[in-house]
């Protein structure tokens, strides 16, 4: 069972049996939660903090890259409560409307960022294979409008996902949990499995794929005189890493969210194969979440211009840290003094002990 599914549509059969979420989850889940919720979020707000800088240039790869991170910042908000959701064998806490907003938040990140990779892909392609042709197309207005429209479509792929987001009792564990509970006998679930599998895998998983081919395609032929070898080995390695990155991470998850949505038809499976998927498919989950702290150092870190702007935003920001802690240090040792003034009765204006008793 898992946090993406509902533990009344995965019926199976009586002879599998099933371990018990805190024999592999209950401490290890949580843990990797907690490793990807602060790696991503000190690297998502870096690169949303350098790219809105007035003195960063408005791009259209820049864009897309604020509104990547933006969408894994909104995610990795609700991560810490799934976390507690696991640490607690499977009981929300949190209440009915954080059950909504989390799931709903997650199911926004799998389509808005794997959309907005897709726009960056498409984007690179047309830079580097078309620029050109591309000059005319590629412009920071027709980037915000996509994004908006991405939002919009990310925004109605998961709708259904907060509308059966519910808070349901399961009796075998004894907690309450925050699952996806879809109406009895009706196909949604396994729709929205394969919705999920066609327009946040397949059909952006060819699209990038399809670029970056062309893209080392392209710089392969193009003379190494005009791009010199280092940067084309930059470029292609940059490549590989993009689409290994995306593949690694979400075919796991895709793979076992197909395979629930056949079993959840009725297709027979073996009790091992349906063990594996319900062992593993938290385990995917956190494969699939771990792409959002990794977006940052592979589209941002690794580029000259972002380390650039990066160094620059922090010579700024250093001598006025560095002024208002001497700031702070300063009045914190007067107001020391001052207490310690007070404490001292040998002072002139203080009469002691001896000098009361004379009078």
């Amino acid at each position: 069972m898992d946090i993406e599914n509902d533990p009344n549509v995965s019926v199976i059969e009586e002879s599998c049996d099933f371990l018990s979420p805190s024999q592999h989850q209950k401490g290890l889940i949580p843990a990797l939660y907690s490793v990807i919720f602060v790696l991503g979020f000190l690297g998502n707000v870096l690169v949303v903090c350098v790219l809105c800088q007035r003195s960063c240039r408005q791009t259209v790869a820049n864009t897309y890259l604020v509104n990547l991170a933006m969408s894994d910042l909104l995610f990795l908000s609700s991560l810490p409560f799934w976390a507690v959701f696991y640490s607690l064998d499977y009981n929300w806490v949190f209440g009915w409307f954080m059950c909504k907003l989390c799931g709903g938040l997650l199911s926004l990140n799998v389509y808005a960022s794997i959309f907005f990779i897709t726009c960056m892909s498409v984007d690179r392609y047309c830079a580097i294979v078309h620029p050109l042709r591309s000059q005319s197309s590629r412009s920071v207005c027709r980037a915000r409008a996509i994004s908006a429209i991405i939002w919009a479509v990310a925004a109605l792929s998961t709708a259904p996902n907060v509308w059966f987001r519910q808070l349901r009792p399961l009796p075998s564990l004894n907690v309450t949990a925050c699952v996806l509970a879809y109406p009895p006998d009706t196909y949604w679930y396994p729709a929205q499995a394969l919705v999920k599998n066609t327009l946040s895998f397949l059909l952006p998983f060819t699209v990038i794929v399809t670029c970056y081919l062309r893209i080392g395609c392209h710089l392969l032929g193009t003379p190494a005189i005009e791009q010199g070898p280092e940067h084309l080995d930059r470029v292609l390695r940059m490549v590989v890493a993009v689409v290994l990155a995306f593949f690694l991470c979400w075919f796991p998850f895709h793979v076992l969210t197909f395979l629930s949505a056949l079993r959840s038809l009725g297709v027979h499976m073996p009790c091992w194969l349906e063990q594996g998927v319900e062992l593993l498919m938290s385990f995917s989950l956190c494969l699939g979440f771990s792409n959002s702290a990794i977006n940052p150092f592979l589209y941002c870190f690794v580029g000259n211009h972002f380390r650039e702007q990066l160094w620059r935003l922090y010579r700024e920001k250093a001598p006025r840290l560095s002024q208002k802690r001497d700031s702070i240090s300063t009045r914190l040792s007067s107001f020391s003094r001052k207490l310690s003034d007070l404490r001292d009765p040998g002072t002139p204006d203080t009469p002691t002990l001896h000098s009361m008793s004379r009078s």
